[in-house]
This record gives C-alpha cells, structure tokens and sequence, in this order.
C-alpha cells in the first residue's frame, strides 16, 4: 500500500506517483506553511490517547502476541507518542527554547530548519518504527519519504494514516511506499530527491545505502548494533534474572538485546560455575515467560546438536529450549538468538582492548555489579565505544533517549545564521 497526501492507495498507482513526486516535494518547499512542532505532537498525542484505550488494539494484539510484548510494555512504547514525552524528547535534543531563534553575541540569530527532506529505510525487527522514524523526521519539519520493510504489519501506514486524520498538514509532509528491497531504481529515485537518507539496518543495508546515497546527500545510518552484559562474581541473583527476564521477553532480536555476558574473571572454573548460577536463573525466567514457538524450539535444539557434533568438547547447558555456551574466547559477537546465551571471560584490564575493534557496533551494555564498582566500570565501557549503559531491563526506552549515541532530531536539522 501507498499513503500519498492522506490518502491510502493500491501499489498500481506507484509510478505514476514517482513521476511528480520530486516537483510534489519541491511545491510543499516552496508553497506550503512550515510544519510547526506543536502541531506534531498534538497530533501524536491524539494516537497516544487512542492507543491507551485501545483503539489499535485489533491490530497491535496479535503483533503483540506473535513478538511476545507484553500489553503494559506496548503501552510504555506507546507513551514516547505523548505530549509530554515528545515536548520532553524536543527539550533535551533542541534546547530548552526550541521553538526560538537563538540571538548571538553580534546581533546574527540562529534559526533550526530541517534538513529538508528525508528518506527513511526502515528496519522490521520492531513493528511501528518505521512510523517513529517519521515522527522525528516530522518534529524536525521535514518532509518524510518512507519505504516500508519487507512484510510489514500495516501499522505503520495506519499510525501515519491518523496523524494526518487528526492533523491534515501533516499530509504534504509524508510519503509511504511499500517498495521491495531489489527494485533499486526506484529506491535510487528516493535518494536521489532526498537531502538526507536514514537508514535502520545491517552493515549490508548501510553499504547499500551508502551506494545510492550522492556526495550533497548526508546519509544517517542507525545500524543494527551488537549488545551484551558484564558482570562481575558480586553480582546478585535479583540482577541476573532482570538480565534474564530480558532476554526472554526480546528474544535477543533488537539491538539493545542481551547476546551474552561477559564475566570479569580470568578463571575457567569461575566462569563454568557463574554459568552454571545464570542458567538455573535463567530456566526459571523461561518458564516465568511466554513459551517459544515450537519450531523455533525445534530449531535451536536441532543447532545445538549439530554444535555437539562438531566440538565434542564443547561445554552448553541447555533445557527446554534454551541453553548457556561456556565459551573459551573472549570475542563480542551476534549469539544464535532465541534464548541462547554465550558467557566469556573478560578481565575490566582487557574491556577496551578486547571490545574498541568493534567501534560503530557497539550498542548497549547491561552492567551488573556493586554499585562502588559501578563508576569505574562504566568508565571502561564508554571509552570502548558503548554509547547506553544500564541495569537488567537492557530494552527500556524512554522520552528524550539518545539512538546509538547522538541525537536524531539534531541530525535531521541544520543550523541557519542570519546577520
């Protein structure tokens, strides 16, 4: 499907789309009022007020049931929609007086304007971000051209689809095209009218991307990224099921999700028993959680044999499903998801050492430990390149948080000087 100017249309109508599209964008530049923030988040918060009673929730329940959500996480997610989380979102990432030019020393004012137009690559790891991705394009008053992820639930173009009901200014300022992937003239055609392209995805997505994107069009990579946890032996059992908790309920499928726990040891033995500690917490969160589907349980069984088979003397506990990989390196690297969890040693000397290679990638780190270890640990951590430091609940997400480090509404803004 295809939103174009508030109005839901059939693929058919693409190429007729795509020949003014670049003149339609031109003519909202050059014609139509600028988008003003309020008007964004008044009508997010509108979506808000639905979603919490349960106007979505035809769609938003058996999305939730298939990713394993919880109905109070989803309205936590729901909650970055609010007036108040997006105001508190603008303040922190813009300054208290975003709304204001900024008069400098010499009388010249600075202006905020977006950066013009953007085309949005979105992920499908998350259902509703790609509409979040065009939210903050939309707080930063650009125009939002969005290409929708392989097999999407229909929720985003249903989101965009209200915004623009509640507020019909809205409609000039976002195009939706459900475009595969492989048809990469027309992708070529998005970058190619975009001042900025925004991409969520893999190292191969961003590659891509990089490709098509000219040398006068920044390009915005959100990355998939890696993430993990370090723990130290002090560590409390009340953590390790918080980390355990998470990894359960995201499968290990978000970036911000748990791969493994890297423990501050240099003792084989100390780790084999910290393992053996975390994998009879971590059973017990399994069967405190929503069961896996039964092929996936299927499949991860089938894996681990086949890993039996090929290294005999390769230490896994496992159970109903899930399993622990006692491994012997000390390398961050992408679990096998679902409730597989590696543990590796990694003495605080050897963080940035052993972790610095994977620059860009890292992500988020859950840091269990006692708090008058906390300072210095989380010091290590950031200078390694971790960008998001926190306790067990590894995928909590809240109003004003930064995306892999920098701020996105500043991204997709530029700063204009007038004398």
């Amino acid at each position: 499907m295809i939103l174009f100017h508030g109005e839901v249309l059939e693929n058919k109508e693409q190429d007729r789309i795509l020949k003014g599209l670049y003149e339609d964008c031109l003519e909202t530049l050059k014609n139509k009022p600028k988008l003003r923030i309020e008007q964004v988040i008044r009508a997010c918060d509108r979506v808000y007020q639905k979603a919490i009673l349960g106007e979505y929730d035809e769609i938003a329940m058996p999305l939730l049931k298939m990713a394993d959500i919880s109905y109070d996480r989803f309205l936590s997610m729901a909650k970055l929609f609010s007036k108040e989380g997006l105001e508190y979102k603008c303040r922190i990432e813009l300054g208290e007086d975003y709304a204001n030019p900024v008069s400098l020393a010499n009388g010249t004012k600075r202006y905020r304007y977006p950066l013009g137009i953007l085309f949005h690559i979105a992920a499908g790891n998350v259902d509703g971000l790609p509409a979040y991705s065009v939210v903050e394009g939309l707080l930063a008053g650009n125009i939002n051209i969005l290409k929708l992820p392989t097999g999407d639930s229909g929720l985003s173009i249903r989101l965009l689809k209200e915004l623009i009901d509640v507020e019909p200014a809205i409609k000039d300022f976002v195009y939706v095209f459900d475009v595969p992937s492989t048809e990469i003239s027309t992708l070529q055609i998005f970058a190619d009218i975009a001042d900025g392209v925004v991409v969520w995805g893999g190292d191969v997505a961003v590659e891509a991307s990089k490709k098509m994107t000219g040398i006068t069009t920044k390009l915005i990579s959100w990355g998939h990224k890696l993430s993990f946890a370090y723990a130290t032996p002090s560590v409390s059992d009340e953590q390790l099921y918080e980390l355990a908790k998470h990894i359960c309920a995201t499968n290990q499928v978000l970036c911000s999700s748990c791969q493994g726990i890297f423990l501050d040891t240099d003792s084989a033995s100390e780790q084999e028993a910290f393992a053996k500690r975390f994998f009879e917490i971590f059973k017990k969160a399994n069967l405190a959680s929503p069961k896996l589907d039964i092929g996936m349980c299927g499949k991860n069984t089938i894996r681990i044999y086949n890993e039996l088979l090929e290294n005999p003397n390769k230490k896994i506990l496992n159970a109903d499903g899930i399993s622990v990989f006692i491994e012997e390196d000390s390398e961050l690297c992408l679990s096998m998801l679902f409730r597989n969890v590696w543990i590796k040693r990694l003495k605080k000397e050897d963080i940035i050492t052993s972790l610095k290679k994977h620059k860009n990638h890292l992500q988020s780190c859950g840091l269990l430990c006692s708090s008058k270890e906390k300072e210095e640990l989380a010091h290590l951590l950031a200078s390694a390149g971790v960008v998001r430091i926190t306790s067990g609940d590894m995928a909590r997400m809240f109003a004003g948080e930064a995306h892999d480090g920098t701020y996105p509404l500043q991204e997709y803004s530029r700063i204009v000087e007038v004398d």
